[in-house]
């Protein structure tokens, strides 16, 4: 299929030789159309003038034979014969052209006493002839075209060879011009083939006119960014494998201890229990997995409805303030307007306010504030209906706030440190608020812990 296309270097030499070609084309005919109708007029006015010379000095009657026949001889040098007419009709001319320039019409009007001036084709030959009349009668001049514009047909040679010599100058330099151009481009061809293949240590020099440059610049950008995605792959995966194995040993380890008898009868309940809290706990992660798959994939079912997120925030009080108040965490619903309206899904909205606020009692120590807050921010062109989680929990680094919303990475960071999940719940929230078509930003509460708001384009009142 490339092939079929044509390289980019041969497209650039083909247009260059068109160009170049097309451009002698139309130069060489204007030359040779403006040189040859140059060269038939001063031709045309040279033997005019020459005739009426002629004529005037057969006029002045001291033309002897001695000077006529020299006269008669320098204009033969140059290509010119003659012939003349009496008042009686007799045609004088040692030039068998002259004398059939000299048609009975010609004499008529050289006779009549009128001049001519005209061109026409004798023996095939294409001639200039020039009349005059005389006291004697009249004169004629007859030259072949192709004697007086010789001067002229040696100009458009060498017209047409200059043009011929700067088309081969162009088609050189535009072969050496296009290879110039395409180098960086085939290197960077090069460059995305080796990351198609799964080379990622690839770097391509930034040069050429700044369009190529920034192709170099971009695929120097995708090299890194595929470095850096795959790099957190590796660590998503072995996060993942190692949650994942932490309960699949539990479980082996006790269902085994049940399978040999070992476990004492009395002690059967609570190995049991054992079990199906690692089995929910595996099941939890499996299906944050699955979420985070179909959310990546936009397969997620949306059902978008006018929703007032002040009635929904009133719902999450209803639930969350009995399991805040459990641990003994004080929470704290903040409707700072009466209604704001929004189109979403309120289903999924309380989805991610819920995985907001797991994360959240999960960190928050007991005495500490959680709060929800439901306000309405002045945008453009609408305003923005906004929902906000705070904690006062340990909060998250300036450093944090940049990867919050990656899976596993905040997970990895305080493994060991502080309560953590399956370091999937927020990867879930920012890519079911993109969803949602609203935005989800991390940041640094009055509380002391973390912020994190959704915002959604304001609807107005039903």
């Amino acid at each position: 299929m490339t092939g079929s296309r044509g390289t980019l270097s041969r497209r650039i030499v083909l247009l260059a030789v068109g160009i170049a070609v097309l451009t002698a084309l139309l130069a060489g005919l204007l030359a040779v159309g403006l040189t040859r109708t140059s060269a038939d007029d001063s031709a045309r006015r040279t033997l005019s003038r020459i005739a009426d010379a002629a004529a005037e000095r057969a006029d002045s009657g001291v033309v002897a034979r001695a000077a006529q026949n020299k006269a008669v001889r320098t204009l033969g040098a140059l290509g010119i014969e003659s012939a003349s007419i009496g008042r009686g009709g007799a045609v004088t001319s040692t030039s068998a052209l002259a004398r059939d320039a000299l048609t009975p019409a010609r004499q008529k009007a050289l006779l009549a006493g009128r001049t001519i001036s005209t061109r026409d084709d004798l023996g095939g030959a294409l001639v200039l002839v020039e009349g005059r009349p005389t006291d004697a009668g009249g004169i004629v001049l007859v030259q072949r075209r192709s004697d007086a514009t010789a001067d002229s047909d040696r100009l458009v040679r060498r017209v047409l060879l200059a043009l011929a010599i700067a088309a081969v100058v162009a088609v050189v330099v535009s072969v050496a011009v296009a290879r110039r151009l395409s180098r960086p481009l085939r290197r960077t061809a090069d460059a995305a083939h080796a990351l198609a293949a799964g080379q990622r240590d690839v770097r391509v020099p930034v040069e050429g006119p700044d369009e190529v440059a920034e192709v170099a610049s971009a695929l120097n950008s995708l090299s890194s960014s595929l470095s850096r995605s795959e790099e957190r792959q590796r660590d998503f995966l072995l996060s993942v494998s190692h949650d994942l194995r932490t309960p699949l040993t539990g479980i082996s380890g006790y269902a085994e201890s049940l399978a040999s008898g070992v476990v004492p009868p009395e002690d059967t309940a609570r190995v049991g229990g054992v079990v199906l809290t690692e089995a929910k706990r595996l099941e939890r992660l499996v299906g944050d997995l699955l979420d985070l798959a179909r959310l990546g994939a936009d397969s997620q079912s949306i059902h978008p409805e006018r929703t007032d997120l002040v009635a929904l925030g009133r719902e999450v009080e209803a639930i969350w303030s009995r399991r805040c108040a459990a641990v003994g965490v004080p929470f704290t619903f903040v409707p700072s307007v009466a209604a704001t309206w929004t189109v979403t899904d309120p289903a999924r909205v309380r989805q991610l306010l819920d995985g907001l606020l797991e994360n959240a009692l999960r960190v928050t120590p007991s005495g500490r504030p959680i709060v929800v807050e439901v306000r309405r921010e002045p945008g453009f062109p609408t305003d923005v209906a906004v929902v906000e989680v705070r904690d006062g929990g340990p909060g998250l680094t300036d450093d944090d706030l940049a990867v919050a919303f990656e899976p596993s990475v905040l997970h990895e960071r305080y493994r060991g440190i502080r309560p953590v999940g399956t370091g999937l719940g927020l990867a879930i929230v920012g890519r079911l608020a993109h969803l949602l078509g609203g935005t989800v930003q991390a940041g640094h509460a009055t509380e002391g812990g973390a912020r994190f708001t959704l915002r959604f384009p304001h609807a107005t009142t039903p």
